[in-house]
């Protein structure tokens, strides 16, 4: 056996890297989908926000941003752009004038059939079953889950002053 087969692999390692992989995906998938977006002018993130209203519509600019966990400032230009196409109406809410309600208009709520055949086409393009997209989807779900809660003041990274392991993983660390 070699000494390098003995050795750890490097905890750096850049192919080894969850946020690197994470991230090549994203950039990878958005791709994927342009093609199959720009029949109906639509980008990724715009495409994110008919999702969001063909699901709930009518919704607030703060409702979408805590649907889509997007900034309300990064939604402004999309729901303008949605607009000038003539899929979305931005209007103030009738119950609350301080609310911005977005709602599909008759060509936004017809796109839909035509988008209805996207996730069937982006399986084929991906070559991945309906079963193993649900899977990754799943675990995607779960690591969106706990780098959240990782970000709460003060999360996981704290020691517990009172756990014996704890204290000895930081004498021989």
């Amino acid at each position: 056996m070699s000494v390098t087969a003995l050795k750890d692999p490097d905890p750096l390692a850049l192919e080894s890297q969850v946020c690197f992989a994470v991230s090549v995906a994203s950039r990878s998938i958005v791709a994927a989908y342009r093609p199959v977006l720009e029949p109906m002018e639509l980008t990724h993130p715009q495409y994110l926000v008919m999702l969001a209203l063909w699901e709930h519509a009518p919704l607030s600019i703060t409702d979408l941003s805590r649907l889509l966990r997007l900034d309300p400032g990064t939604l402004t230009p999309l729901t303008k752009r949605l607009a000038s196409l003539g899929l979305i109406d931005r209007a103030r809410d009738q119950a609350d004038e301080r609310s911005l309600a977005i709602v599909l208009t008759a060509k936004g709520k017809q796109l839909r059939a035509e988008a209805e055949k996207i996730p069937a086409l982006m399986m084929k393009r991906l070559g991945m079953s309906r079963e193993e997209l649900m899977a990754l989807h799943g675990t995607m779900m779960k690591l969106i889950a706990a780098a959240q809660a990782s970000v709460e003041p003060f999360g996981d990274l704290t020691p517990d002053p009172g756990s014996a392991d704890r204290a000895d993983d930081r004498q021989t660390a």
